[in-house]
């Protein structure tokens, strides 16, 4: 079982960025893939980006790549979406996940956080 928590959510405005970080209460960080989703409201879940247990191997959703970066740290059991150029319409809340690979497909990861929400203003 991993438990994984979201912090870094706020409101920014447009053009300005966050850090979101994912914290996962696991001995065994290194051996989980990771992913960020999000979701607005009234839309579905969405994929953000995620990473390989080493960190070697990074995917993006189209709309935001060159734009966020995702990143980890196996001696801290942390993971992170930094955030930039940020738009009206990346307005969700961002969940992050835990899974055994790396995948678009959110059904691959079993361990989900609580979500932190991130509000762009125009």
């Amino acid at each position: 079982q991993v438990q994984v928590e979201e912090s870094g959510g706020g409101l920014v405005q447009s053009g300005g960025s966050l850090r979101l970080s994912c914290a996962a209460s696991t001995r065994t960080f290194s051996s989980y893939a990771m992913g960020w989703f999000r979701q607005a409201p009234g839309k579905d879940r969405e994929f953000v980006a995620a990473i390989s247990r080493s960190g070697g191997d990074t995917i993006y959703a189209d709309d935001v790549k060159g734009r966020f970066t995702i990143s980890r740290d196996n001696a801290k059991n942390t993971v992170y979406l930094q955030s930039n150029s940020l738009k009206p319409e990346d307005t969700a809340v961002y969940y992050c996940a835990a899974g055994r690979a790396i995948s678009m497909n959110d059904g691959w990861y079993p361990y989900w956080g609580q979500g932190t929400q991130v509000t762009v203003s125009s």
